[in-house]
């Protein structure tokens, strides 16, 4: 197995292995177990890139196109150190964060899944295994979103990411089926060199459509951002890994990816800019009103993934404008503030959890005056949080230097116009002005002032649960100093979203008085009376009425869903199988006497052998039963009418040299008639005479439709046969292929083995379904007995 493959099942295998290691020794923490894993990870993936070993193929389902073929580029690079060192950081933070009470074999078990789902997406070059990996992301950020499943907030929050982020996975689905559709091909680097022929297909705007919904789902795009500040129910840890640094940016590579495709068109490039961009404006300024830290966290995360959205469509104009490197360094910028984000906000995150830790709140009304209780976290949280404003010497200055000075650089392009241009800029000026309110206001509500009105006593936080944080704030501080330590990974990232050599970067603090310097200028200054005035304007967030919001209609919208799904199954559902059964038999029907009605009847030709006169005395006795059955006025005689038509049909086989069939037939028509005689002896008379005619009326009308239906079908199908039947092939390999002589028992056992071994699953699954049915309800009367007592 290769460095890729193994570093990606390094996780899976911890997720496997956790359980059991907690399970039968409990005095080791596991945390300590998992923290070997993204470490071993990351050593692994330094290793492929050092030996060129960025590009392995493992054959997996290739029969429908499903392999796991990895491919890492500067991107995938960036993202899967990303993933591994944060990750370790995070295991590292919640060993001491949770109580050793929880649930921590599940919790370490769902965060390692997610971690091999996340480096799965980010390395997979096979659609079909990006998806599984995208969908797995979905499924154990689920899993860790609900871990405090005892809260119901914690329940409601994990529901609405998971129905955002699956809708959205389905749409990528849909997207990327219609591309293999274009291309015929399932590799990733192979579309992209086909891009001029998916732009030239009609499906070309369905497959965008399809692609940008499902990264503005996963990255929390206006309007679907409504889901992550839900997601903050989470442990600190989980909000600190999947919502600051890795998942929520899942969409963010999608965009990244597929720009060098979809940039070569002006709607693509619209709506992923004018997208982010109002992403950016709306989020900030909800984070400013937010009272608790966790939920001023989620807006900021929000915004400043529209920054990025903002950034990748500029960046398409490089596509767009073939040979013009002015609009590269929107995506240079991009993935610079992916890296810088990454590490001021997960230091942000863990400081909040550190807080909440402390002081046993996350409220910003009964938290100030920390600085003095805990100079260590304000210290790392200052560094953060003006990392986050875009303050300097700060590597958050210096990609939001790069980010203002590309969105002056639309004017160069023929796309946007003067208004729209207008709008833009007001909308990521704006955004960025709320997000130094917040910002600034964040570090001025929790550690000046009186001091916190908390219960506990408050005191700093232990060495091992800041050691985390004070790692993520030493590298802002460092790549704020010394950015060009990074500029190679930069250059080799931006190359690989826009299959374009960017020429040498060269990041610095100073570009001399230019429009970013002088619009960040603008922004500290009015950022800073809005803070110190915040008491005097807040009152403009009352003018957002409560039923106004989207998380209004969404939890609306899951209220009319719940209220039909409830009355269909009142109506249908739970009405009896005979309401099902007309259902499915009236569908048959109209769709049949539709086609009919719109194609000529024509029964084609047959080859009608000679009715022999023993056979026209069987039919005639199952006309006899089939009659019998009808007019009965006792189940238990219908029994055995019914049986007298199974081995009707069962002497049919004899006649027609089919013992076997026969054999079975008549075998299972035996233990039916005997199971249903045992059972129905105990049910009450039928009462026919307590039928409706219109109940009457309606079994005739189905029972004569249906008959007349499946007669014609099947006569038509008789009557048109487009290929050889494929007895043929059963007759003359039955023994060579399968060695077996019963021809009937080696299409079960071995041409169709699948079939019957599924069908034997099921039975078994039913089984185990029975009998813990039967073990409940011996338990629930056990448990009421002992009540009585």
């Amino acid at each position: 197995m290769s460095l890729l493959h193994t570093a990606v099942s390094l996780p899976f295998i911890g997720a496997m292995l956790i359980p059991a290691i907690y399970y039968y020794n409990k005095r080791i923490h596991p945390g300590y177990f998992a923290l070997i894993i993204p470490i071993a990870a990351a050593i692994l993936f330094i290793l492929a890139q050092l030996n060129n070993q960025i590009n392995q193929t493992l054959n997996w389902m290739p029969h429908i196109g499903l392999n796991l073929n990895f491919r890492m580029d500067g991107i995938s690079l960036l993202f899967c150190m990303l993933i591994t060192i944060i990750g370790a950081l995070v295991i590292f933070y919640s060993i001491h964060y949770l109580n050793k009470r929880e649930q921590l074999g599940h919790f370490y078990t769902y965060l390692l899944l997610f971690m091999g789902a996340m480096l799965g997406v980010v390395l997979s070059d096979n659609v079909l295994a990006l998806y599984l990996f995208w969908e797995l992301t979905s499924i154990s950020s689920f899993l860790l979103i609900a871990f405090w499943n005892h809260k119901q907030k914690s329940l409601e929050g994990a529901l609405k990411s998971m129905l955002i982020t699956v809708l959205g996975g389905l749409m990528l689905l849909g997207g990327l089926l219609t591309l293999v559709t274009i291309t015929n091909t399932f590799s990733l680097h192979e579309m992209v060199s086909k891009s001029d022929v998916i732009i030239q297909s009609p499906l070309f705007t369905t497959a965008m459509v399809f692609i940008l919904l499902a990264a503005f789902t996963k990255s929390a795009q206006f309007p679907f951002h409504i889901w992550l500040p839900d997601a903050m129910e989470a442990p600190t840890p989980v909000s600190a890994y999947l919502h600051s640094a890795t998942m929520v940016k899942a969409g963010v590579y999608l965009i990244a990816r597929f720009t060098p495709i979809f940039a070569l068109s002006a709607s693509w490039i619209y709506i992923v800019t004018f997208v982010g961009a109002l992403t950016l404006f709306w989020a900030s300024f909800n984070a400013v009103k937010q009272q608790d830290l966790k939920g001023v966290l989620a807006y900021s995360t929000v915004s400043q993934l529209g920054l990025m959205m903002t950034l990748l469509g500029i960046g398409g104009l490089g596509v767009y404008h073939d040979h013009q490197p002015l609009f590269y360094a929107a995506v240079a910028a991009c993935t610079f503030h992916i890296f810088n984000h990454a590490s001021f906000k997960g230091a942000l995150f863990m400081i909040v959890g550190i807080i909440d830790h402390e002081t046993g709140t996350r409220d910003l009304r009964k938290l100030s005056g920390l600085i003095q209780l805990m100079p260590v976290t304000f210290t790392a949280a200052i560094i953060s949080a003006l990392s986050m404003a875009g303050v300097p010497p700060f590597n958050g200055f210096l990609s939001k230097e790069m980010f203002l000075s590309s969105m002056f650089d639309i004017s160069e392009s023929n796309i946007f116009n003067g208004p729209s241009v207008v709008l833009l800029l007001a909308l990521v000026i704006i955004g960025s002005l709320f997000t130094f309110i917040y910002s600034v206001k964040f570090i001025k509500d929790v550690f000046f002032g009186h001091s916190p009105a908390v219960d506990k006593q408050v005191h700093e936080a232990p060495l091992f649960l800041l050691l985390s944080p004070l790692v993520m704030v030493a590298v802002v501080v460092i790549t704020g100093l010394f950015p060009n330590i990074l500029t190679g990974l930069i250059e080799s990232a931006s190359y690989a979203v826009l299959n374009k050599d960017i020429g040498h970067l060269h990041i610095s603090h100073w570009h001399g008085i230019n429009p970013a310097l002088i619009t960040t200028l603008l922004i500290f200054a009015i950022g800073t009376a809005l803070v110190f005035a915040y008491k005097y304007w807040h009152s403009v967030y009352l003018l957002q009425r409560p039923n106004w919001t989207f998380n209004y209609v969404y939890q609306k919208g899951l209220t009319a869903v719940e209220s039909i799904s409830y009355h269909i199954n009142n109506t249908i559902i739970a009405s009896g199988i005979r309401k099902h059964l007309i259902i499915i038999f009236t569908a048959l029907i109209v769709m049949t006497a539709v086609f009919l009605a719109q194609s000529p009847l024509n029964f084609g030709d047959w080859q009608l052998s000679e009715v022999r006169l023993f056979e026209l005395i069987l039919v005639v006795l199952i006309l006899i039963a089939t009659y019998m059955i009808i007019v009965a006025q006792s189940r238990i005689f219908s029994i055995i009418m019914l049986s007298a038509i199974g081995y009707s049909v069962g002497l049919f086989f004899v006649f027609f040299n089919a013992p076997d069939l026969a054999l079975t037939q008549l075998t299972i028509e035996t233990i039916s008639t005997a199971l249903f005689l045992m059972c129905f002896y105990h049910l009450p008379k039928l009462s026919r005479y307590e039928e409706t005619i219109k109940f009457r009326l309606t079994n005739a009308v189905i029972s004569v439709g249906v008959g007349l239906v499946v007669t014609i079908i099947a006569l038509i199908a008789y009557g048109h046969r487009f290929s050889p039947s494929i007895a043929e092939y059963y007759i003359k390999n039955v023994y060579e292929l399968a060695a077996g002589k019963n021809m009937v028992n080696v299409i079960l056992v071995d041409f169709r083995g699948f079939d019957t071994l599924f069908e034997s699953t099921v039975l078994g699954i039913a089984g185990i379904g029975i009998y813990t049915l039967i073990k409940l309800r011996d338990k629930k009367e056990v448990e009421h007995e002992q009540t009585e007592k």
